[in-house]
C-alpha cells in the first residue's frame, strides 16, 4: 500500500517545481487524528464505559492507540476542571500515515454524505489541512450497528512545504480532492 510518496511522486513534484534534489520536494511529515469528547464526558460513567468505546473505535480507524489529552487548566465558562478528559489524539507516521491517507482519499471521502471536496480554505499559510467529519461511521471498519457512541473528527495533514502553492501541488498529486480556485 506504499503507493503515496514513490519516486514517480517525488520525480513529477521535482519537475514541476525546477528542484534537483529529492530532498528540496515537499513532503507529509505527519497525519494527527483527534477527537474532542466535548458533552460526552458531562455524562454518567463517561471514564467506564464511554471512553472505553472512544479508545477502541479511534484504535479501529488509524490502527494504533490514541492518547488521551486532558485539561491543563480549569474552565468555569465551559464546565471544564484540571485534569479532566478533553479529548483523544493519534499521530500516524511513515507507513501508518500513508496507509491512512490512502484509506482516507479512495474509501473515506467517497462514502462523505454531500462531499464536494476539500475547500482551499481549511489550509494554512504552511500548507497545513484540516479536514473535520461529522461521523465516524464513514470509516470502513466501523459497523455502525455495533458502534455505541457516535462522534466526529478532526484529521491534520503536516506537511514540510516552502509555500502553500507547493502543498496544493503535492495534494493534487496524490489524489487528494481539493475545491477549485474560485
Amino acid at each position: 500500500m506504499k503507493f503515496f510518496m514513490d519516486k514517480s511522486i517525488i520525480k513529477k513534484i521535482k519537475e514541476e517545481l525546477g528542484y534537483k534534489n529529492n530532498l528540496e520536494a515537499p513532503v507529509i511529515e505527519k497525519i494527527v487524528v483527534g477527537v474532542g469528547v466535548g458533552r460526552l464526558s458531562q455524562q454518567p460513567n463517561f471514564e467506564e464505559k464511554i471512553l472505553p468505546e472512544l479508545i477502541k473505535d479511534l484504535s479501529l480507524i488509524t490502527g494504533q492507540k490514541p492518547a488521551v489529552c486532558k485539561a491543563k487548566k480549569s474552565i468555569a465558562g465551559f464546565k471544564i476542571r484540571m485534569g479532566q478528559i478533553v479529548g483523544l489524539k493519534t499521530v500516524l507516521r511513515r507507513g501508518r500515515m500513508y496507509d491512512f491517507l490512502e484509506k482516507l482519499i479512495k474509501m473515506v471521502f467517497p462514502r462523505v454524505r454531500d462531499f464536494q471536496g476539500i475547500d482551499l480554505k481549511n489550509m494554512d499559510a504552511q500548507g497545513n489541512l484540516s479536514v473535520g467529519l461529522k461521523e465516524h461511521t464513514v470509516f470502513p471498519e466501523i459497523n455502525p450497528e455495533n458502534s455505541k457512541v457516535d462522534f466526529g473528527l478532526e484529521i491534520s495533514i503536516v506537511i514540510k512545504a516552502k509555500t502553500k502553492e507547493e502543498a496544493i501541488k503535492l495534494y493534487r498529486l496524490l489524489g487528494i480532492p481539493l475545491k477549485k480556485h474560485g
